[in-house]
């Protein structure tokens, strides 16, 4: 290479260099579209919400949260994946749309190469709950009571793909048990069921049912962390009742159109982890049930990787169809 072309070379790349720091410097220069795949008041629209305010302030822009419910939250999924790649179109997606519905629906995108990963959001727990009426006081006498009336058991859920669905059938692979699925629309019919005894047991979010919990209303027999939680601590885990495979929770991400600048990605994901800090932010998590976990950007996209593939399997090994 000679001389002039080696400086036309540093010229070119100095020039791409500055274009893209003056990008991620202006970023964002116009209203920016939060999609959320749940309907209004929901779990998901809460956070984007949440964030959509922090954000606001913080970088001085608006941002608007769409609600595109249906089709296990991939509809917004979809309308993000085929968005311009200039950080403009946002997602808060959870693990049904990201690693669930891609296993049982015919998507016109791939969620793994066709979205671009920000950060984790929030990680919710779930609960092993019973009606306060049911006899079984602990997971191990539910499973023998299981076992032993099979006819008699069938467990709710938020819907067919769902985490909840999910949760449950993995409880009758690990326990041997053949409690029937009962799909409801959303988590409040199916607390409603729960306490009146039509269905027997259910395995959802601490942000759905803690009030229920904490009312009287419905029994936690454990939780699917590895450690107990602090608004719970005579809840056992899954863990240490003998079933780690229960380890399910409902995860919240933050994601964009893939393709987006990588200096744009990272200043929304610095944006992000600033706004999880605020203490009144912390306290709203806590509230929900929810953990932070600090994750870098490559834990984050492994992480999410790594769930597409585990829920595939335990979608295969339940034998779980779209309906």
């Amino acid at each position: 290479m000679n001389r002039k072309t080696f400086i036309s070379a540093a010229m070119a790349t100095l020039l791409a260099l500055g274009a893209g720091a003056s990008l991620a410097q202006d970023y964002p220069a116009k209203p920016v579209r939060i999609m959320v795949g749940a309907t209004a008041g929901g779990g998901t629209d809460i956070l984007a919400r949440m964030l959509a305010d922090k954000f606001r302030v913080s970088m001085k822009q608006s941002f608007v949260v769409e609600n595109r419910p249906g089709a296990a939250n991939t509809l917004a999924a979809d309308a993000t994946a085929k968005a311009p790649a200039d950080g403009y179109t946002l997602l808060v997606a959870t693990n049904t749309g990201q690693a669930i519905a891609p296993h049982l629906l015919k998507l016109a995108y791939d969620p793994l190469k066709d979205l671009q990963p920000i950060g984790m959001v929030v990680v919710v727990p779930h609960l092993l709950l019973v009606g306060a009426d049911e006899k079984a006081r602990s997971a191990g006498e539910l499973i023998a009571e299981i076992k032993a009336n099979p006819s008699r058991y069938a467990y709710a859920s938020s819907g067919i793909g769902s985490t909840q669905h999910i949760a449950g059938e993995s409880l009758n692979l690990t326990a041997g048990t053949k409690a029937v699925h009962v799909p409801y629309k959303g988590s409040s019919a199916a607390h409603t069921d729960l306490i009146g005894g039509q269905v027997q047991f259910m395995l959802d979010t601490t942000s759905s049912a803690m009030g229920q919990v904490k009312a009287g209303a419905l029994r936690a027999l454990a939780v699917t962390t590895p450690k107990r939680l602090d608004e719970l601590p005579n809840v056992p885990t899954v863990r240490e009742l003998g079933m780690p495979s229960l380890e399910i929770t409902t995860w919240y991400g933050l994601y964009t159109t893939a393709g987006t600048p990588r200096d744009v990605v990272d200043k929304l994901g610095a944006e992000l982890q600033r706004t999880l800090k605020l203490p009144d932010v912390q306290e709203r998590l806590r509230a929900l049930g929810g953990q932070s976990e600090d994750l870098t950007l490559q834990q984050f996209t492994e992480f999410g990787r790594s769930e597409f593939e585990r829920f595939g399997k335990l979608v295969k090994a339940a034998n779980i169809k779209a309906q």
